[in-house]
């Protein structure tokens, strides 16, 4: 299975990027996976919320093939534990899903066209977090899942 994330916006501060990358790194050990970033749409001061959930819902779903699992970052997601994510991870993986794509909206969410096409929704917090370290926090626990999965010593339960 591979595993794409698409993320809106780009991270701009270069520690946050180091951390991003580290994490990438380690989890190409485990799983093919792949970062997709779109670029922040232009001129949105002219753009009602709704235009500009819409222009980035229309790019997020262009990038889609048949067959992908999409599963939203929302902060009316599905809540895991560590562990329970890692099961989450396996139950796809026995599924025989070619690839699960997980996105993170822009700042004002997601378009309802992107809400209709979703087939899960995950929420990492109860709290809010910028578009770029959510970009982390939702790397590292794809990186611990896949080390539970392992039984390897990065997660102590």
């Amino acid at each position: 299975m591979k595993i794409k994330l698409i993320t809106i916006g780009k991270t701009d501060r270069q520690e946050i990027k180091a951390l991003q990358d580290l994490y990438t790194q380690r989890l190409e050990r485990y799983v093919n996976f792949v970062e997709l970033n779109i670029p922040d749409l232009k001129n949105t001061r002219k753009l009602t919320e709704a235009q500009q959930k819409d222009k980035e819902g229309t790019l997020i779903l262009k990038e889609l093939q048949p067959g992908d699992k999409l599963v939203l970052l929302d902060e009316n997601g599905k809540m895991f534990t560590s562990v329970g994510f890692s099961d989450y991870l396996q139950k796809e993986m026995n599924s025989g899903l070619k690839q699960l794509v997980f996105v993170i909206g822009g700042p004002y969410g997601f378009s309802e066209e992107v809400y209709r096409k979703a087939q899960g929704k995950i929420s990492l917090s109860k709290m809010t977090f910028s578009h770029q370290m959510i970009r982390i926090f939702f790397i590292e626990q794809l990186y611990r899942g896949f080390t539970i999965l392992k039984n390897e010593p990065y997660h102590h339960r």
